[in-house]
C-alpha cells in the first residue's frame, strides 16, 4: 500500500502542472500522463478494455473516454453488475455496453484502480486551482509590457525611412572617384562623373526638406539645405583636377563615400517624426553635430567581424583600417572607432532597435547651436520609451539585459569618435593639396562646425 500511497502523491503533484483543457477533464477524473518514452507519438494508441481510440492513461490504464467515465461512474456508485452469459464476454468498442460486469472486470484486469478517482473535494480544489491559475495567468499578461499602436507606428516610419535611405547592395558606390589603393601609377586618374558642387540655380522653395529629395544618387536639388548644395555629373573632363594621388590616395573615393552617406542620413532624418516641426536651423544644427556619428551607426551593417572590415558589395568595395589611413586618418580615430563596431556588432541589434537608436543620436537636445532644446528632448523621449518598449516587449533574453543602457553608452562614445574625428578633419583640411578632393557637402558639414 506504501508504493501506491507513493505513486498517488507523485500524481497528485504532475496533475497541478497539466494543461487546462486536461486539467478541467482531471476535475471530473484523475488521469495519469502517459509515462515517459513507452509509447510512440505516431503510433496509434487503443483502449485496453474495448480496443476504441484511446486518449491516454485513466486511472493507471490506457483507455477510451467511454471506459474511463464507465470506470469512474461504476466505482463511485460502488456497482455490482452481473454477467448474463458465461463471464468472459470479449469486449469490443461496439459490444461494451452488452456486459457491464465483464467490462468492469476487464477495467481491473488491465490495472484500472478506483484510488485514483477524484472525491467531490478534490474535484471542487482542481476546479478552483485551475481557475486561480487562469486569473494569475491573465493578471500576468495585463501586466507585461506591450507597444502601443502609436509606438509601433512610429518604428514602422523608421524603418521605411532607414530601407529607404540604405542600399545593402551598395550599387551607387560604383558612382564615386574609384578607390585608389597607394598605387604611385594612378597619378592623373580621371575621376568618376559623381561629385559634388555648389547649385548655382535660382530655385526658391518654402520646404527645406522637399519629399523627393535624396532618394537616389547623383541626387536631386535640396533648397536651401547645407548652402544649396546638390549632386551633379561633370561631363567635361578637361574641368578635372589633376590630383596627385600618390599621398592620402583612398581620400577622393571616400570623400565621396561620406559625402553621399551624408545626405543618405539627410534623408533619414527628415522622415523622423517631429524632425520637420523643427526651426531650419535647429534641423541644420543637429545635422551637421550628428552626420558623422549616424554614419558610423548605418556603417555597421557592412562590418564584418570575421576580418573587421566594412565589406560593401566587390571587393574594390571592402574598406580595410589601411584604406582609412589612406584618406588622412589615423589610429587615434581607427582604433577606437573598430572597438565601437565590435561592441555594437556583438549587441545583436534587431533592425528596429538599430533605427531608433540612430533617431535618438540626432535628436539631441545637447547639439550644439540647437535653440529650441525643450522640443528636441521631448523628441527623442518619446523615441527613447518606445526603444525601452520595443526591448521589453521584443528582445527576449539574455540579449536584453542591460540592452538599453548599453546602447546609450553607444551614443556616449560616438561623442568621442566624433570628437576625434573632427580634430583629424580640420588637420586634413588645413593642407590644400587635400581639401580640394573633399567634396563641397562634406566641407559645408564638418568645415564650418558649429562652436
Amino acid at each position: 500500500m506504501s508504493r501506491l500511497q507513493s505513486s498517488w502523491e507523485m500524481h497528485q503533484q504532475s496533475v497541478a502542472y497539466l494543461p487546462d483543457a486536461e486539467m478541467e477533464t482531471m476535475a471530473a477524473s484523475t488521469s495519469l500522463p502517459d509515462p515517459a518514452g513507452e509509447f510512440d507519438r505516431n503510433v496509434p494508441r487503443i483502449c485496453g478494455v474495448c480496443g476504441d481510440r484511446a486518449t491516454g492513461f485513466h486511472f493507471n490504464a490506457m483507455t477510451c473516454e467511454g471506459c474511463k467515465g464507465f470506470f469512474r461512474r461504476s466505482m463511485k456508485r460502488k456497482a455490482m453488475f452481473t454477467c448474463p452469459f458465461n463471464g468472459d464476454c470479449k469486449i469490443t468498442k461496439d459490444n461494451r455496453r452488452h456486459c457491464q460486469a465483464c467490462r468492469l472486470k476487464r477495467c481491473v484486469d488491465i490495472g484500472m484502480m478506483k484510488e485514483f478517482i477524484l472525491t467531490d473535494e478534490e474535484v471542487q480544489r482542481k476546479r478552483e486551482m485551475i481557475l486561480k491559475r487562469k486569473e494569475e495567468e491573465a493578471l500576468k499578461e495585463s501586466l507585461k509590457p506591450k507597444l502601443s499602436e502609436e509606438q509601433q507606428k512610429v518604428i514602422d516610419i523608421l524603418l521605411e525611412a532607414h530601407r529607404k535611405t540604405y542600399d545593402p547592395t551598395y550599387a551607387d558606390f560604383t558612382k564615386f572617384r574609384p578607390p585608389m589603393r597607394s598605387n604611385p601609377s594612378s597619378r592623373g586618374a580621371a575621376r568618376s562623373p559623381s561629385i559634388l558642387t555648389q547649385d548655382l540655380s535660382s530655385e526658391d522653395s518654402t520646404d527645406l526638406f522637399s519629399s523627393d529629395a535624396f532618394s537616389t544618387f547623383p541626387e536631386s536639388v535640396e533648397p536651401q539645405m547645407f548652402s544649396n548644395l546638390v549632386l551633379s555629373e561633370e561631363n567635361d573632363e578637361s574641368s578635372s583636377m589633376n590630383i596627385d594621388f600618390s599621398h592620402l590616395s583612398m581620400l577622393p573615393h571616400l570623400a565621396d563615400l561620406v559625402s553621399y552617406s551624408i545626405q543618405k542620413v539627410i534623408g533619414f532624418a527628415k522622415m523622423i517624426p517631429g524632425f520637420r516641426n523643427l526651426a531650419a536651423e535647429d534641423q541644420i544644427a543637429l545635422l551637421k553635430s550628428s552626420a558623422i556619428e549616424v554614419i558610423m551607426l548605418r556603417s555597421n551593417q557592412s562590418f564584418t567581424l570575421e576580418d573587421m572590415t566594412w565589406t560593401c558589395g566587390s571587393n574594390d568595395f571592402k574598406y580595410r583600417i589601411s584604406d582609412v589611413t589612406q584618406a588622412g586618418h589615423s589610429m587615434d580615430l581607427l582604433e577606437p572607432l573598430v572597438k565601437f563596431q565590435v561592441g555594437l556588432k556583438k549587441l545583436n541589434l534587431h533592425e528596429e532597435e538599430h533605427v531608433l537608436l540612430m533617431a535618438i543620436c540626432i535628436l539631441s537636445p545637447d547639439r550644439p547651436g540647437v535653440q529650441d532644446t525643450s522640443l528636441v528632448e521631448s523628441l527623442q523621449d518619446r523615441l527613447s520609451e518606445i526603444l525601452q518598449t520595443y526591448i521589453r516587449c521584443r528582445h527576449p533574453p539574455p540579449g536584453s539585459r542591460l540592452l538599453y543602457a548599453k546602447m546609450i553608452q553607444k551614443l556616449a562614445d560616438l561623442r568621442s569618435l566624433n570628437e576625434e574625428h573632427s580634430k583629424q578633419y580640420r588637420c586634413l583640411s588645413f593642407q590644400p593639396e587635400h581639401s580640394m578632393q573633399l567634396t563641397p557637402l562634406v566641407l559645408e558639414v564638418f568645415g564650418n562646425e558649429i562652436s
